[in-house]
């Protein structure tokens, strides 16, 4: 009895590593795009995100792939070009490049898969929103924290007067507290559709978009939420009480919340 229920186990861990499998996508600049495929034995799919010099490894994304996958969704998370395991030079800034990226990955999963929705954490937040703005091709999609007013936080990360210096040396050099370089920002890089005012207002309404906040957020003030939740036409706010910017003591609170806004869809 006890042997059978062994090899049961072993069955059953088994078909659960089967149901994962690491996927490269070819973005349109030729870089492979590295993710991961959680296979629930369904063809509907939500894509995850990740934010800023983060990757699809965050332990975010691995709560809320288990809650989607109980409740019988697929998820597939992957790294942005330049980030995890994804080819391509890290670049600050890069959110047209990101949701060039984000195209890609949808267009591939399409061949095979219904993708019911998308979902990005902090700068992935802004990117699936841009994504709705230009592509509009998915009928779903949840912004986890994502800034509002992104000028403010290239500000706080740069400091002020940053385009002054870049426009004077050509770039800045982000270095940390041992002075190694972590990353360049260039003229280039900050070149892009960052104006969410403009992209919320161009989103169509036959795109639903649901913010996801916490209250007690640091990194991006919660106001940040209540802006996107005034201009754009078919939306739905849920601020998180007292959660901080990474959900770090209400993750179940943040799976339950996706996972009930995913399943609220119908059709």
């Amino acid at each position: 009895m006890n042997s059978s229920h062994l090899v049961g186990n072993f069955v059953r861990c088994l078909s659960t590593a089967a149901l994962e499998q690491k996927v490269a996508v070819t973005n349109k600049h030729g870089e492979s795009l590295v993710g991961v495929l959680h296979n629930a034995g369904s063809n509907k799919v939500v894509v995850l995100c990740h934010g800023f010099a983060a990757s699809k490894d965050d332990s975010i994304f691995h709560d809320l792939v288990a809650a989607l996958t109980k409740q019988g969704f697929s998820a597939f998370r992957f790294d942005f070009s330049g980030n995890g395991e994804s080819e391509g030079e890290f670049e600050y800034g890069n959110y047209r490049k990101e949701t060039d990226d984000l195209h890609s990955v949808v267009a591939y999963l399409k061949e095979k898969y219904d993708v019911t929705a998308i979902v990005g954490h902090s700068k992935g937040g802004n990117v699936v929103v841009l994504y709705a703005s230009i592509y509009g091709d998915v009928p779903l999609v949840v912004n986890l924290s994502g800034r509002f007013y992104v000028e403010k936080g290239i500000e706080e990360r740069l400091g002020k007067g940053f385009m002054d210096r870049i426009n004077k040396e050509g770039y800045i050099e982000v270095r940390n507290k041992t002075g190694k370089v972590l990353y360049r920002v260039t003229k280039e890089s900050l070149m892009v559709n960052t104006d969410m005012r403009a992209a919320s207002l161009t989103i169509t309404k036959e795109c639903r978009i649901f913010t996801i906040h916490g209250s007690a957020d640091k990194i991006v003030p919660v106001e940040d939420a209540y802006e996107f939740a005034k201009l754009i036409p078919n939306h739905k706010l849920h601020i998180i009480k007292k959660a901080n910017h990474g959900y770090t003591s209400h993750r179940k609170q943040l799976s339950d919340a996706v996972v009930d806004l995913i399943t609220s869809i119908k059709g």
